[in-house]
């Protein structure tokens, strides 16, 4: 590994990322004499890679896009910006699961103070169990927040390692005993082929009709029709949905007249607070790679994340 790394930053003049690579010992340099690449769109975007490039930072924690466009190959490291922004998307995760057990998704559509609106069905996160599946860094990014509000975490991973405030983990083949044992569920889960339509009519019925469903992770998670019968159906209290399948949802799409369904537009992670996170990783991983060390976010080829 070079002692001072040349790091090519595109496309076009990103001069915070570049200041980043500056500060941890890089040099900005163009993309022919790169040693690493900092790459800031998608994967139409970016040039075929000279042999010298061992390295590509991208700019997303999801990354299916570049998987399915052909991007990512075994000849360097990659490296996604997973846990960059878990702050910000954990904030958005709670505050939708709050919105829901608090009946927001009802009172926010009243036009009138009358009995029905101030009668919107309302539970309380203490004493409840909330199951995260996917705790890496955005799910680790909210036990505190849950753990605070008086919510036990029942967290699953990949491989079932303990997780930090989490009352028990679970490894993801056993993603099923969650569903009829927690009170509420939050995805927080990377999009592959192994959790496509991880959700569906059967996960729904087991979680029942006083629980929630936030995901924020990917709408391919989520079996869209099974999810907009259970809700028209009161099979689950509701959900709170940053992302949904198809995407962007159609104007005319039931969920959007759905009372129990409460949506954003894809804005856990709104453009405003990428930019700190993702030069914070930049120079983290600026200043590993010089010195030879392990990168933050290495993308695992073969898992598709």
């Amino acid at each position: 590994m070079p002692d001072t790394p040349a790091v090519h930053v595109g496309p076009g003049e990103r001069k915070d990322l570049e200041e980043a690579v500056r500060r941890a010992g890089g040099r900005v340099t163009a993309l022919d004499d790169a040693d690493a690449v900092v790459w800031a769109a998608g994967p139409g975007e970016l040039p075929d890679l000279p042999d010298s490039v061992r390295w590509v930072q991208l700019p997303s924690a999801g990354i299916e896009s570049w998987f399915s466009a052909g991007r990512v190959d075994r000849d360097r490291t990659w490296t996604s910006a997973a846990g960059a922004y878990s702050e910000a998307v954990a904030e958005h995760a709670v505050a939708l699961l709050l919105a829901g057990v608090r009946g927001l998704a009802f009172s926010a559509r009243a036009r009138t103070w009358d009995a029905e609106a101030s009668a919107a069905p309302q539970t309380t996160l203490r004493g409840s169990t909330v199951a995260i599946i996917g705790a890496g860094g955005i799910g680790r990014a909210m036990i505190p927040a849950l753990t605070a509000l008086g919510a036990t975490v029942l967290a699953v991973t990949r491989r079932g390692r303990d997780v930090p405030g989490a009352a028990e983990t679970l490894p993801a083949d056993r993603v099923e005993e969650v569903w009829g044992r927690a009170d509420h569920v939050v995805l927080a889960a990377p999009a592959t082929s192994g959790t496509k339509a991880l959700v569906g009519a059967e996960q729904l019925a087991a979680l029942g009709p006083r629980g929630w469903l936030v995901n924020i992770a990917r709408g391919s998670l989520v079996d869209t029709g099974a999810l907009a019968d259970a809700l028209s159906r009161g099979a689950i209290a509701g959900a709170a949905l940053d992302v949904t399948d198809p995407e962007p949802l159609p104007d005319d799409h039931p969920l959007w007249s759905e009372p129990r369904a409460l949506i954003t537009p894809h804005v856990a992670n709104p453009p405003q607070l990428q930019t700190g996170g993702l030069a914070a990783r930049v120079g983290e991983n600026v200043r590993r790679f010089a010195a030879g060390e392990e990168l933050v976010g290495v993308v695992d080829v073969d898992a598709g994340y």
